[in-house]
Order: structure tokens, then sequence, then C-alpha cells
């Protein structure tokens, strides 16, 4: 016990030296000085270390008291943690006591000191001018141990140390560090380390920078020479790991890398036989088993990865087929089957190394029988190779980096993107742009095909939709041609004598409408254009094969031999709905033909389809027009909703109209619509200040606005059949009831039309009170209401003959 009743200083010296090829090992078995250093190891010259505590000196190179001072610091500490274990980078260790308590017990701290061989630092020829620097041949040592200055005790701070490896042309240099603990700075090393270098010196590759704990760490040299070097910081913070400890050999037994081609893969520095193999693009190579063409070297293990491209522009997956395979199978004892319990192929196709999830490979090969072609999930194909202790002659193999386009479907064998989806393979599913949802390639063509068998229709309901069209002005729609030149979608109905239909091209965000192939259509073909500029997320789609409906669809009919019809949205003036449960769309396709020499005027008296052409197009809903149902030109698209102050008319160019609307799945419901459609002569005679001639018969009625020539009998009927801006058929009507000027006859009639999508017979419509047209004949006497054009009306009654009508 130590009595110290005025509190003065003392300090108390311990010194341990050893003799000539040895070194000093001191650790402390006890430790309880009084203060209170932060928790953990990083103690040392703090002030809660000031009344008690203990330096330590573990690089003192000469045995005098006085040199302490110009040795380096090895930490001061105190409180219950002790200082870690240490080895004398030379002869001598100090430790340094002090204490200004008024008792110190002996219980304060207690340790164990022991001189120890030095022999096993000296790991080669000593490099003048480093205390820990080597030179190791193989012609001294071909195998030994490799190891820190004072390894198992903890390492000292600001040190440089070299370890360089020569061995002959014809050998390799193996390292395995079997412990290794260095302070942990993060993954990039930037305080302590080990590096080691492909090569002679540290102006080589390097292999790879270490530092933390490590496990399992081995390395070889792809060449003879091998160079290693362990530097710590400068700092004050005392110093706790431990350092490295690991064997090293010279061998010729190692794999050659003549197996790894040149033009195909690259070794792996610091593996045995590791390789990367990188496309070049759709490019091919060969990968074969370690001294191929001859038999492998036993208890071998090498790793192949094999990667695809993977950027803005390009994804690709790898192929791998076998020419040649031999690696033989484990027997079990009872000789009664075999596996792969000795050499074995792993294949990993789903990218399980980036988790080092080696365990779950996807596929096991081993034996004498040629494994079928395997292709990655991804850009990634690894396979590694052990060749356990039966010697095979091993494998050739040929990888091909293919196109990935992340497309669900039956793809093209060239590689193109191209997808087919045949009703007898799968009645529904889904695809997508390639990548999806991940951008689209720019320079791509993209082509997928729908075929159903003869008493099927396939229906594709768009959920998502954007395709580059920055130079376009699609404020009401992109759609067309002449909007959509960038990048674009198409769509086309195919037809089984091989012939096909345009229906529509589409970008932006205006989705296509759902689609529903015709009766006797063989399917649907989707094409994606995209150009060499820019590129946004594509779509994605669903499609779906069903029973054929007739040719009207679930709703709708044929129109021939009628003046004029209202064709109306299922439920109107109520909101339309969907399709059935479990039905992938409702469609109503109607057919109006008209008399030779005729066309059929629609107007839209009113629409309201849910959807925004501009904003999100009709994904949910549409109607589409054909105005020449009989000519390639596609379709006019419609859904949002007509203001009530704008007018929507549309004349055929021949004498046949045909209106299509169809509803998803996941349509909510809108009003719909109501159409009125007339039979109008063939060449309208102009506007009412240009009439040069008249209706080709006296059974029409011109209109005075639009100059188009209709019917006599839908004069009065409740409808305006001249067009939204033209009432001049419903002026001047003379009764309830349609009428014969002459005679006294009555004359009457009906219109047909559409009611919740089935034909209905519509009674004539309640007429306006008694009026006099402008000009009518009685008797063969012009009568002028309006004094307009009488010279003209006044040629016209001379031609009528008793009976006639207007």
């Amino acid at each position: 016990m130590l009595s110290n009743p005025s509190n003065h200083s003392r300090q108390c010296l311990y010194i341990f030296l050893a003799g000539p090829g040895q070194r000093v090992d001191v650790s402390f078995t006890s430790f309880s000085l009084r203060g209170t250093p932060p928790d953990g190891a990083a103690v040392g010259e703090l002030p809660a270390c000031v009344h008690e505590y203990m330096d330590v000196y573990a690089e003192v190179q000469s045995s005098d008291p006085a040199e302490l001072i110009n040795s380096p610091f090895g930490g001061r500490y105190c409180g219950p943690i002790p200082p870690r274990r240490r080895i004398s980078l030379y002869r001598a260790i100090a430790l340094s006591f002090y204490t200004d308590k008024n008792s110190t017990t002996p219980d304060i701290f207690e340790g164990r000191y022991a001189f120890i061989n030095e022999t096993e630092y000296e790991i080669g020829q000593p490099v003048i001018g480093s205390p820990c620097s080597y030179v190791i041949n193989f012609a001294q040592k071909r195998t030994g141990a490799i190891i820190s200055p004072t390894y198992p005790g903890a390492y000292p701070k600001d040190m440089s140390c070299t370890y360089q490896f020569i061995g002959k042309p014809s050998q390799r240099v193996r390292i395995e560090f079997r412990d290794f603990d260095l302070f942990f700075g993060g993954p990039h090393c930037p305080f302590d380390y080990v590096r080691v270098f492909d090569g002679p010196d540290n102006t080589s590759a390097v292999i790879g920078t270490y530092c933390g704990q490590q496990r399992n760490l081995v390395l070889y040299s792809s060449e003879h020479y091998l160079f290693i070097h362990f530097s710590t910081l400068q700092r004050t913070a005392n110093t706790q790991n431990r350092g490295f400890k690991g064997i090293f050999e010279f061998s010729e037994s190692f794999v050659k890398l003549d197996f790894i081609r040149e033009n195909d893969g690259m070794h792996i520095r610091g593996s045995e036989c590791d390789q990367k193999i990188l496309s070049k693009k759709e490019s091919t190579g060969f990968v074969y088993s370690p001294n191929y063409p001859f038999p492998y070297i036993p208890k071998v293990v090498c790793r192949y990865f094999v990667y695809g491209m993977q950027d803005a522009q390009n994804l690709e997956r790898v192929k791998l087929e076998f020419s040649i395979f031999e690696i033989p199978k484990g027997e079990h004892k009872d000789k009664s089957e075999s596996n792969c319990t000795d050499g074995y192929l792993k294949v990993y196709l789903k990218g399980q190394e980036v988790a080092d999830a080696y365990d779950k490979f996807d596929h096991e090969l081993c034996g004498g029988e040629l494994p079928h072609a395997v292709i990655s999930d991804g850009p990634r194909l690894v396979m590694v190779f052990s060749s356990g202790e039966l010697q095979g002659r091993g494998f050739k193999a040929k990888y091909t980096f293919e196109t990935e386009y992340k497309i669900p479907g039956t793809a093209a064998p060239d590689g193109t993107c191209s997808f087919t989806y045949r009703s007898t393979s799968r009645k529904k599913g889904e695809f997508n742009s390639p990548r999806y949802p991940s951008n689209y390639p720019s320079e791509t063509n993209c082509s997928y095909v729908f075929l159903a068998t003869p008493n099927e229709q396939v229906t594709i309901v768009f959920d998502h939709f954007k395709v580059k069209a920055d130079g376009a002005n699609t404020t009401g729609g992109a759609y067309g041609a002449s909007v959509c030149f960038e990048d674009w979608l198409e769509m086309y109905v195919l037809y089984r004598d091989g012939t096909d239909r345009f229906l529509g091209r589409y970008c932006s965000l205006t989705a296509p409408g759902p689609v529903e192939s015709p009766r006797g259509a063989v399917g649907i073909r989707v094409v994606l254009h995209t150009d060499l500029e820019n590129v946004a997320s594509g779509f994605k789609a669903r499609y779906i094969f069903e029973t054929a409906k007739s040719v009207f669809g679930d709703c709708g009919g044929n129109f021939s031999g009628e003046d004029s019809g209202i064709v109306t949205s299922p439920n109107f003036p109520a909101n339309y709905d969907g399709p059935g449960k479990g039905l992938a769309s409702r469609a109503c396709n109607w057919y109006i033909t008209a008399r030779i020499g005729y066309k059929i005027l629609l107007n839209f008296d009113y629409f309201a389809i849910e959807g925004e052409p501009a904003t999100r197009g009709c994904a949910a809903a549409v109607m589409r027009l054909w105005l020449s149902p009989d000519s390639d030109m596609p379709p006019i698209e419609m859904c949002g909703e007509k203001p009530a102050m704008e007018h929507w008319q549309y004349v055929t160019q021949g004498q046949t109209a045909r209106i299509s609307f169809t509803s998803a799945d996941k349509a909510i419901g809108a009003q719909g619509f109501r159409i009125i459609w007339t039979e109008v002569q063939d060449t309208p005679v102009g506007s009412s200040s240009t009439i040069s001639l008249l209706c080709e018969s006296t059974y029409h009625f011109q209109c005075l606005t639009s100059g188009y020539c209709i019917s006599e009998r839908l004069r009065c009927d409740g409808v305006k059949n001249c067009g939204p801006l033209d009432n001049s058929d419903e002026m001047h009507c003379l009764g309830s009831s349609r009428r014969h000027l002459q005679g006294g006859g009555s004359l009457s009639g009906s219109l047909h039309g559409i009611n919740n999508g089935e034909p209905m017979h519509i009674p004539p419509a309640p007429l306006p009170p008694v009026s006099v047209p402008p000009h009518v004949c009685i008797n063969d006497t012009l009568i002028d209401t309006d004094d307009l054009n009488d010279d003209l009306f006044m040629s016209n009654c001379e031609r009528f003959s008793s009976g006639d009508s207007v």
C-alpha cells in the first residue's frame, strides 16, 4: 500500500527489457484506476484522467528512462478499462503510473509480462530504414506467416509497413488473412488500412484496400509478384485494434489464367480464377472451365460474372448455351443414385450475388448430360464452378447478350422487340412498353400482335400512357400523324386475309380508348415507335380474349332505307355503365347506310363521355366515328364533354357511317350522347345566299342556311334535321302533324333510333302551332310570305301538278 497523506504527486516507472532476439508481451489482468474516462476504447489524454492514470510506451528503442520523452506515446488510461495487450515493437515496453491520491492499494492494477521470441515477426529480408518492412522471396520461403508488427497486441500509430513477395515466373502468390482487425473509418478506409497491389510495388494495379474486421480474406496474385502496404494514421486517440495475421504461399499449382480468353473475359484481381465478362452491346463469346480443354484441377472454385448492359438506353439479358459438359457426379453410399455432392456448376439468374445469396442458386449442374440453355432474369448471370475431388473434362458454353425489353409475352426468336399473344396460350394478361415503369429506350420499334381463335374477339384496355411528344401541340388531344411525329403508338385491326385496318396513332398523355376487335377479324396489332431523342415512361395495358359477340356488339343496330334517326348511348339520358361482371368491355356498333346518291349528316345534340383527350385520353370509354368505313382512313376518336354552346356535326364521305361506343371495366359512367343522323343529298347546293340549283326532287326540302337537301317528310317533325345552326325544317309548320298542302291529305311517318342500345320506334314529335312556310304552292299559285327569291319558286310552282305536295 502506498501512503500519500499530503497528496503529493507520485510516479512509478516500469520498464520491461527483453534480450536480443526477443520482444516484450504485456497484458493486464485487472485494472481499476480512479478516474472516469469515456466508455469504450477511445480513452487517453482526457481531462478525466488527471489524478491517477497509466501511460504506455510500446515503441521504446532504449532502456534509458530519459529516452521515453522521445518515444511514441502509446496512450493514457484510467478508470476500469485496461489498456489492450501490448507487444513491443523493439525490445522494451515502459509503463508509467501516476497518482496524487492519499492512498493507493496493491489491487489497483495487475498484469503479466513475458519475453517472447521475435522470429515470428521476421517475415523475410528486412528493408533498411523500416522496422516492419520485408522482402519475401520464394527462394528463401515458399510458405510462411505474415503478421502485423505488434500482433496480437494493439498496433502502433503512424506506421508504414510493406511486404514485397517475389516468386518465379511460373508461380502465383496466395495470401490468406486468418485474423484481421483494423480500425474501421468507413468503406473507403481513409485512416488505417491494408492495401494489396497485383505486382512488384505500389505502382501496380490495386487488388483492394481493406480495414475493419475481415473474415475469410484470401487473395491471389495474377502473376509472380505481390505487394502489401500496411498504414496507420498519426493521431492522438489510442489504438485498440490488434492488426492482422495470415499465411502466404508461392505455388505453381494454382489455376493458370489462360483459360480466361482475352477477348471474352477479364480476370478479377485478387481471385484465383474468378472472371468478369461485360457486354459490348449484344456481343457473344465463350466461357470455359479451368485448364480447358484439359481436365480441370481438383478442389478449385471459380466464379463467372457475366453482366449485360444496364443504363438509360440499354438493358440486356444473358443467354447461356452449353456445347461441352462433363462434371462427374458424386455417388451415394448405396450407389443407387448420383447427385452433385462432388463437383458442380451452380447457375444464378436473378442477381443473387448482389446480396451474397449463393445458397439460392437457380440450377445445380453436374454429370455428362448436356444442360438446356438458360436465360437470366435481368442483366446478370453468375456461375460458380467447384471441381471437387473427381476430375472431369469440364465445360464449354456460349454466352449471348440479348436486348431485354421486360415485356411479358412470346418474344420473337430473332431478339427484336416483337411479341405475340395467342388466345390458345393465354386468355388474358398484361403488356407494356420496354422496361416499364422505367423509361423506354430511344430509337426502338416494338410490335405486339394479339391473335384470337375464329370465334373470339380481343379487347385491349390501357391503364397507363405517357409517350413523348415534346414538339407536339396536343392541347386538343394527341391523335394522328400530324401531331404524333416523334414517339407514338399505333393500333391496327388484323384480318384473316392478311390485310389490316389502321385504327389510330397516339402520343403524349392521350391514352387510346378501349379497343375491341370486330367480329371476323383475327386480332389486333399494337406498334410503338421511338425516335432518337428523349423518352418517357411509356404504357401499360391489358388484353382479354372473349367469345365473339354479334357484329353489333352488346348493343347497336343497322339502319338503311330511313330518312333520319337518333342514336343514343345505353341508358340515355341516364348514365351508361360498364360491362358485366367478369367481362372486359361493353361495345355498341351502329351501321348507317344512305341511298345511292346520298350522304349521312351527323349532328351531336349532346355528348358527355368520361375522359379528357388533352390530359388523359379516353382510356375508360370512347366513341369512334368512321365517316368513310370502306376507306383506309382511321376513325375519329372522341371523349370528354361537348360544351352547350359548341356545335358538332359531321358529313360522311360516302353513303355509309359507322359509330362505335366502347366502355371498359374501369368505366365509372357518364350521361353519354345523343346523335341525330339525317340522309342528305350527295352534293349540297350551297348556302341560302348562293342557291343556284334546286334539290333534285320535289320530295326534298332544301335547308335554308346549310343548303342540305333532306326528305320533305322530315319537315316539322320536331327534330332539327338541317344541322345545329339551321332550324328551317322546323319553321312555318301548319299543324300538329305532317300534312299535304294540296288535296287535304295527312302525312304521317316515324323515326327509328336506339334506346339502351336496341332499335326502337319513335313516334312523330308534336308539331308547333300551324304556320305557313315562306313559299308554298297552292293551285299552281305562289304564296310569298317572306318575299324571298320569287322567280325561283315560281318556276318550281309551274312544275307542280294537281295533288303534289311540298
